[in-house]
């Protein structure tokens, strides 16, 4: 019996505090827990998952930090003292409550952040996204407003990196769109016009005489889509979806690089190693995934949580790859168009801390060692670590370390040398419309609205056997948002949520775009859910999902339970990780060595039921 075999219930339900790994202790910070002030406890139910951002504002104090979360309607903007001094509760620097609507998800500019202004993009669960400073509190744009765009939930919003305007919001409708901070979204739904279609996805740009949002729409698979993340260099795009793929994509050239299918079920998270060499994703099958980008096929699996994964991420600073030589451009071996694309945009990279490990990619050097750390947290409520080595990455390699002319990264070339620029949208600085001028941005609900398509046949040719037009397009202009004032409670109001929430899951299942009546509507739900469950029989066993006993799998270094309630956040900083639960609780876990709050522990005015002065 395994409870047996773990000690026995209680010591098995028991919630840890600290956990060991190779490099030494991490424990829990108990008064550096963030959540609502004095740590009301929060039902939980119904509610969208909690979910934390950070951005360092450079603050000469020490405090550099800034976190965001958001508990139910709620959302808070903290400094964050970390492992240094306890959490002051008593103090948000920004609160807001809203209305009719839920926070879904946020993500800050690291670009433009400041210690008097940041740039925090919001989105929601009725469709519209929120461009906030918490700092000035003023400042506020709605886009999606009138919800003309997708009336679906927000499931991920991200700056696009290196860019102070551009911003990716997807939903759970299966569209991911481009914005641009200077353009409105336009009164009247967007009309749209085909730029790229591949296997089971499609681009579109918007129609428009005026520069109005969005810029791009993505259909992609079927079904929501779940997370997306940006590779290291900005240059790639991957996506985890509800249909259980994994798909990767050139980002300016919206050209499909790779596939991958979980076991079974959705996929509900994904992220980058920091070289931009392997991703990991996560989701209904309760399994992580770690996927070769350059390969273009599954390596690893690792089996150690009992329910969905539901966040999965890489650790910067426990990852190690000691040099070998420096070798040619990570991400293709044409650099002319790598350069293409670049002027094409207008937007500039961001030079990423990671950058020089992109670079180490040459089959004639490989890093003479390589220990890739990553963690992932799930609705089991457990924490995992996961230790991925060169025994995994490189299985066919002598023990010795020397390099030797393998075949180990030849099984898929980088799509740069296949790809063209087809970004073909015109933006220019638009008007901006101010979302209100006192405490209320009252959101009202268009009934009239275009339908947007979901996805697309799966009998659409792969995008790589696509005749390559030439198309330079026009370049994406990049310009300084104008700041509109907004009170410091927003509060956005929805009349017709149970209209929505029957739309919601009406769309969620078409494999067809633009479909004119309700009975085709039931018919390709039924053929779409017939095609998926073939789909999923053909792909197991194939490079798309190896069996089980295909790929190594990965037993976890750490596997403990640290919280009551499903796991929603994991995130690595520099001298701790991060974690937050359902219950509105962010957790702080000092990294060995780390603990600074030794002063603080025995301070009665700091129990957790009390409030920090």
């Amino acid at each position: 019996m395994e409870m047996a075999a773990e000690g026995g219930g209680k010591e098995m339900n028991e919630i840890k505090t600290q956990f060991t790994t190779r490099e030494g202790v991490y424990k829990l910070l108990t008064h550096s827990e963030y959540s609502r002030p004095n740590r009301v406890p929060f039902n939980s139910q119904g509610s969208n998952p909690v979910k934390v951002s950070f951005v360092n504002v450079n603050d000469q104090s020490g405090n550099g930090e800034r976190i965001c979360f958001n508990v139910g309607r709620e959302l808070y903007f903290y400094i964050y003292k970390g492992v240094r001094k306890a959490a002051d509760l008593s103090k948000p620097i920004d609160k807001r409550i809203y209305k009719g609507t839920q926070p879904t998800c946020h993500d800050f500019n690291p670009l433009t952040a400041t210690a008097e202004s940041v740039s925090l993009l919001v989105g929601f669960s009725a469709g519209q996204v929120q461009l906030i400073d918490p700092i000035k509190k003023e400042t506020s744009k709605l886009f999606n407003e009138e919800r003309l765009i997708d009336k679906s939930r927000v499931t991920c919003v991200r700056w696009v990196p290196g860019s102070e305007s551009l911003f990716v919001v997807a939903h759970s409708s299966g569209n991911m769109y481009l914005y641009n901070v200077e353009n409105t979204c336009g009164t009247t739904a967007p009309h749209y016009q085909l730029l790229k279609q591949g296997e089971n996805y499609a681009v579109h740009t918007c129609k428009s005489k005026s520069a109005r949002n969005p810029l791009l729409r993505w259909t992609v698979g079927e079904g929501a889509l779940n997370e997306f993340a940006f590779s290291p260099d900005g240059k790639f795009l991957a996506c985890a979806s509800q249909d259980g793929f994994l798909r990767v994509f050139g980002f300016d050239a919206a050209e499909l690089h790779g596939t991958m299918k979980s076991y079974f079920g959705g996929l509900l998270c994904v992220c980058w190693s920091p070289d931009g060499r392997y991703i990991v994703a996560g989701g209904e099958d309760d399994l992580v995934t770690v996927w070769s980008f350059l390969d273009c096929k599954v390596i690893a699996r690792g089996h150690g949580h009992k329910s969905w994964v539901s966040v999965v991420a890489f650790d910067h600073c426990t990852t190690s790859v000691e040099d070998g030589e420096a070798p040619a451009e990570f991400s293709g071996s044409d650099e002319d168009f790598h350069e293409q694309i670049h002027c094409s945009t207008g937007r500039e990279r961001a030079n990423s801390s990671h950058s020089r490990l992109s670079k180490r990619n040459s089959t004639d050097s490989r890093p003479v060692s390589v220990t890739y750390r990553f963690g992932s947290v799930g609705q089991d409520t457990q924490l995992c670590l996961w230790d991925l080595t060169e025994d995994i990455l490189f299985p066919h390699l002598p023990l010795s370390r020397t390099r030797t002319h393998t075949n180990v990264m030849n099984a898929t070339s980088p799509p740069a040398s296949g790809q063209t620029n087809t970004t073909t949208t015109a933006v220019s600085t638009g008007t901006t419309n101010s979302s209100g001028s006192n405490d209320k941005d009252n959101v009202s609900n268009s009934s009239t609205s275009g339908t947007i398509a979901n996805s697309l046949p799966s009998t659409l040719p792969r995008s790589n056997s696509l005749p390559q037009a030439s198309n330079p397009g026009n370049s994406i202009m990049e310009s300084t948002f104008i700041a509109t004032s907004v009170g410091k409670f927003a509060t956005l109001s929805l009349h017709d949520s149970r209209k929505e929430r029957h739309e919601k899951d009406h769309k969620r299942n078409h494999s067809m775009g633009h479909i004119s009546s309700k009975s085709s509507d039931k018919l390709n739900q039924l053929s779409s859910s017939r095609t998926a469950k073939a789909d999923a029989a053909k792909t197991l066993g194939t490079a798309l999902c190896p069996r089980m006993e295909e790929v190594p799998l990965l037993e976890p270094l750490v596997c403990k339970k640290i919280a009551h309630e499903r796991l929603t956040v994991l995130i690595f900083l520099e001298d701790c990780l991060v974690t937050a639960c359902q219950e509105g609780f962010v957790c702080t876990w000092a990294r060995p060595g780390k603990v600074g709050l030794q002063s603080s522990q025995n301070n009665p005015a700091n129990s957790p039921s009390g409030t920090v002065v």
